[in-house]
């Protein structure tokens, strides 16, 4: 057993101790197990700890100590990893918050000190504008850099970017805002075991078996932001959890950006917001976010894409061949020129496009990408 994560995993079960405090007892006292294994009296010589702290640590310790034992069995039969704000696998930039975790749960092989990060938020109650927009994005992302794409697992923008990432070949990890015995929604778990087999993790702060409460998916918003270079905000209502994530990626002097939607809109309001009070980048395209962080397009390492092609059905074969030897055309001529009905030519052209084998025009033009 690591007894060095025993203890600190247990020092992140004490009521009243949260990140910035565990951390600072470890500073003072050594490591968790000193901090444990303290009297009440040499607690309180510690700077800022009075006697509610110190008699808390000591009346709960051999209770947490039970239930960090639970949590390590817990992470041994179920293959997950714990990281210490102090181990090497431990995100680099996440780290270098104040508030960031005492310890990460991990589920995963996927590198979270990838050279290039991006974290991608946004409404539950996405548009088609909204996915489209986050689709495009991340495909083109994935054209120019393989960046690890961060998220929440949560309806509407986040699943989508995560369903993008995977679609695109790129690793992509889901922070959780509960413990790794879990998946909500439960609707997203074919997403998360899909995220696994291609290289992704799931990441939470949280042990097994904790209490679900709304709190704790704002808590978990803090490592969205705090462990990419950028977060990207794509819809959001005036108020909600994209904007608090955004909001503390711009406290940690982190990239904020956001795509601009119509004015009027609800789920553009958090965007336009951002945009306006100067706190986030007005973004349309993948150039746009390698513009913003400086990322050398002339150095692109793009994902071999071919490992990824979907599976195309006859008429999107049929489609894609007769694109490939013409001109950008109309939906019209394109029905005409291969006799396919305008539903089974519009369906499959919109698979096409979002495959990134072909690309829509102005006019209702489409051409070979």
């Amino acid at each position: 057993m690591n007894n060095d994560l025993l203890y600190q995993i247990a020092l992140t079960l004490i009521p009243g101790v949260g990140s910035i405090t565990a951390k600072q007892l470890i500073a003072y006292c050594g490591n968790a197990e000193a901090v444990l294994t303290s009297s009440a009296q040499a607690l309180l010589r510690i700077p800022d700890v009075g006697p509610s702290l110190s008699g808390a640590i000591a009346s709960s310790k051999q209770t947490a100590l039970n239930r960090a034992k639970e949590e390590l069995e817990f992470m041994e039969k179920n293959g997950v990893q714990a990281f210490s704000f102090l181990d090497k696998g431990y995100p680099e930039r996440l780290r270098n918050c104040e508030d960031s975790p005492l310890v990460l749960y991990a589920k995963g092989a996927t590198d979270l000190n990838a050279a290039k990060v991006i974290s991608i938020v946004g409404t539950r109650n996405a548009t088609a504008y909204g996915r489209q927009q986050c689709e495009n994005l991340v495909r083109d992302i994935a054209g120019l850099y393989a960046p690890l794409v961060v998220s929440g697992l949560a309806f509407g923008i986040d699943v989508c970017a995560h369903r993008a990432a995977l679609a695109n070949g790129l690793p992509t990890v889901a922070v959780l805002g509960h413990g790794l015995d879990m998946i909500y929604p439960s609707q997203h778990a074919n997403v998360a075991r899909e995220m696994l087999q291609q290289g992704g993790a799931l990441l939470s702060d949280f042990t097994s078996r904790c209490q679900m409460d709304p709190a704790n998916f704002v808590k978990r918003n803090r490592i969205v932001a705090g462990m990419a270079d950028a977060t990207i905000v794509v819809e959001s209502a005036e108020r909600g959890g994209a904007l608090i994530t955004a909001g503390m990626a711009f406290d940690y002097a982190r990239d904020v950006m956001a795509v601009p939607g119509r004015v009027g809109d609800k789920t553009s309001a958090g965007c336009l917001k951002l945009i306006k009070a100067n706190k986030a980048a007005l973004i349309e395209s993948a150039a746009d976010v390698a513009y913003n962080l400086g990322w050398d397009i002339s150095k692109k390492s793009p994902v071999q894409q071919s490992l990824f092609l979907p599976e195309l059905s006859g008429d999107e074969k049929q489609l894609l061949a007769f694109l490939s030897a013409t001109e950008a055309q109309s939906i019209d001529v394109i029905c005409r020129s291969t006799g396919l009905a305008m539903p089974k030519v519009s369906s499959s052209l919109l698979n096409l496009e979002f495959s990134g084998l072909v690309k829509a025009l102005p006019g209702k033009m489409f051409l070979k990408a």
